[in-house]
């Protein structure tokens, strides 16, 4: 087997260092110094709590769900994975072989878990590359014997609409009964145990500015009076943060592929209709593949959030016409998430990886409590994600669109308190974040049901690009029409999600960065109620009855600065715009209304695919990987002539509904270290190989 060897880039050594910063969850211990132990069962994974499913009904065993494909996550061979990796990468990425042997799990292990699982007829194992997922198929029956659950079916009720929020139809699902338990040789070998419940939790991160359509509009934009350009492409993108400087040097991409992580299907007619039809851009003879993991999402629909996948391939694909293109589309599962990425991973074509999906920490804790996620699964995305930073594959995961209260649901006004989401949160990946770009004109939006004094029209202006939350476009629709400012507000959280984790520690990159740990906000609400049960919108959406929420609170239009210091991960890492109001062009041949090109998209949804083609362009100027972003762009970022232009303008004209920039800092926990100039951040690239 022929070995490939890289070169890295000097900055991106620190990545070894970083991991330890950062540790991994539930991978403490090298499992490869645990021999065989006792046959005592222990826990491994919680069962559901009832109890937390509002509205649930048990419908019995789940005998009609004959087969499973589950995955099992492993711990690691070695014990601090990244101070082993630095030591053997010396200067150069780890392939795939190299990897396995480093740090997959010890053969004889694997072999001890497939045993055990055969034992109960459990079979067709599949050992990813990587051996880190062994991948299984197994029938209730055998499922149920050897973990020592009951799979049950649950009916969760139809939800109706409420509020400008989209309800749910009822639906089925399937999930453990009690907690799955190993013998304790076996689980101690075990990150997370997936692929127990088909439960969906992951959200796709597009924006749409429902805003009032003119009838004299030719174009398939929305007329937005004396608005920018909301029909962007990624000309505009490469305009605006300094790409086409590398294209002007020949760089497109030529030789690299890009990654894109889905949750559901690409229209596969619907890349090159933008490229070709749309955007007229030449031919180059890239090819777009569709990689299936975990048996696929099913047919392309609004519903699945297909309008995610094309947007992504259309707009990474755009930006680097040199790049081949390959999707990993896997169903909206916990163990299709992490499958995806690691096939990604394992097959480690794609130089560059993005990925636009993903749910607020919060959520995800109540999952958890109510069973419908391994404990261990935040720790599964930052092993994979971590391998695919000693591979030299850079990653680029979409904040979220709910400004600082990850879990908002904007139109029913009900969010939790300050939050992230995950995966973006893991500190193996760079954190894609949104602005706005810059404006002056007229917004008639919509605030109800579309009609009538629902209709409301104002003024707005936007001096400078800014970190994006339409706290702008909320006071200019209050003050013009005379609405009570909460009642306005509540309408419209929605912005570049920013802030820390409370899953993840501060990595190393991060520490002593001004801005990071001290940071400026600008509180415009003040919670004055919350609640705790099935009448909440996220416990009728979610089906769970256990989960708090801000329900009522004060709201101030013009609040003051404040100091305040936080520990933890802080995203985002790097943005561009992302505000649909000065946003993009979207060809989506599966939206409902048959109109397939739309203007007036954004969300972060395009800030991660943009970086991620834009990746491939500087991977093809600078002649190899630049691997994983966040170690060199943090260093990079504190010399005197920084790629990165911070936005550290302090007050409630760049902020995030809550952060805000302080000046003279590096960085903004709303827009991370600020917008690139990219063709600068090629050359300190470049600079820094060795």
């Amino acid at each position: 087997m022929r070995v490939q060897v890289r070169r890295v880039p000097r900055a991106a050594m620190a990545v070894a260092i970083v991991a330890v910063g950062a540790p991994l969850m539930l991978m403490s211990g090298s499992a490869g110094a645990a021999g065989p132990g006792p046959n005592t069962r222990v826990p491994v994974t919680s069962g559901i709590d009832v109890q937390h499913l509002n509205g649930a009904q048990s419908a019995g065993p789940a005998t009609t769900y004959t087969e499973y494909a589950l995955s099992f996550v492993l711990k690691p061979h070695t014990q601090l994975l990244f101070s082993e990796a630095q030591r053997s990468l010396g200067n150069r990425y780890l392939s795939v072989p190299q990897f396995a042997a480093e740090f997959g799990a010890r053969s004889q292990y694997v072999h001890q878990l497939e045993q055990y699982l055969s034992q109960y007829g459990i079979s067709n194992f599949t050992l990813y590359p990587n051996g880190l997922d062994l991948k299984a198929v197994g029938t209730t029956a055998e499922v149920d014997a050897a973990f020592g659950i009951q799979e049950v079916k649950y009916q969760l009720p139809a939800v109706p609409s409420r509020n400008g929020v989209r309800g749910s139809q009822a639906q089925e699902v399937y999930a453990p009964r009690g907690g799955t338990t190993l013998p304790e040789r076996l689980a101690q070998t075990i990150v997370a145990i997936l692929g127990l419940t088909n439960y969906a939790p992951w959200v796709s991160q597009s924006a749409h500015a429902t805003t009032t359509p003119s009838t004299a509009s030719s174009t398939p934009c929305i007329a937005l009076t004396g608005l920018p350009n909301a029909c962007n492409t990624p000309a505009t993108f490469a305009a605006n943060y300094g790409l086409t400087g590398l294209y002007k040097q020949g760089a497109n991409g030529q030789g690299q592929t890009i990654g894109i992580v889905t949750l559901a299907a690409l229209n596969q007619t619907a890349p090159a209709h933008f490229w070709n039809t749309v955007l007229h851009l030449p031919a180059t003879g890239r090819t777009v593949q569709v990689q299936t993991v975990d048996g696929g999402p099913g047919a392309p629909s609004t519903t699945s959030g297909s309008g995610e996948t094309n947007l992504d391939t259309e707009q990474s694909g755009a930006l680097a016409p040199g790049a081949n293109v390959r999707v990993y589309q896997a169903p909206n599962t916990t163990a299709g998430f992490v499958d995806a990425f690691m096939t990604a991973a394992s097959q480690d074509i794609a130089g560059t990886v993005s990925s636009s999906w993903g749910e607020s920490e919060a959520l995800i804790r109540a999952f958890g409590a109510a069973g419908f996620i391994s404990p261990g699964y935040q720790a599964a995305f930052d092993e994979v994600f971590a391998e695919m930073a000693v591979q030299g594959q850079s990653l680029f995961v979409a904040t979220g669109d709910s400004g600082a209260y990850a879990d908002n649901r904007t139109t029913g006004g009900e969010w939790n308190t300050l939050g992230i989401q995950a995966p973006s949160d893991s500190p193996f990946v760079t954190a894609a974040g949104g602005t706005t770009l810059p404006f002056s004109g007229t917004v008639t939006y919509t605030l109800g049901k579309g009609k009538g004094t629902d209709l409301k029209s104002a003024h707005v202006s936007v001096a400078s690009q800014r970190a994006w939350g339409w706290d702008y476009l909320a006071k200019a629709l209050s003050k013009t029409n005379g609405i009570p400012f909460p009642t306005v507000a509540r309408k419209l959280v929605l912005g570049d999600t920013g802030g820390y984790s409370t899953f993840e520690s501060t990595p190393l990159y991060q520490q002593d960065v001004p801005g990071v740990q001290r940071y400026s906000a600008v509180p415009y609400f003040t919670p004055t109620g919350t609640k705790t049960d099935a009448t909440t919108l996220i416990g009728a959406l979610y089906g769970l009855s256990h989960f708090s929420v801000v329900t009522t609170y004060s709201a101030n239009p013009a609040p003051g600065v404040i100091q305040g210091s936080a520990t933890g991960r802080a995203v985002p890492d790097v943005s561009t715009n992302a505000d649909p109001l000065s946003g993009y062009l979207l060809y989506n041949p599966s939206a409902a209304t048959g109109t397939y090109l739309q203007g007036d998209w954004g969300g972060t949804s395009f800030v991660a695919p943009q970086l991620n083609g834009a990746a491939a362009v500087i991977n093809s100027s600078i002649g190899h990987r630049a691997g994983f972003w966040n170690p060199s762009i943090y260093a990079f970022a504190s010399q005197p002539n920084s790629p990165f232009t911070p936005l550290d303008q302090s007050g409630a004209t760049n902020d995030n509904w809550y952060y805000t920039g302080t000046p003279g800092s590096r960085y903004n926990p709303a827009t991370g270290l600020g917008v690139p100039n990219l063709t600068r951040l090629a050359a300190d690239f470049a600079s820094s190989y060795r």
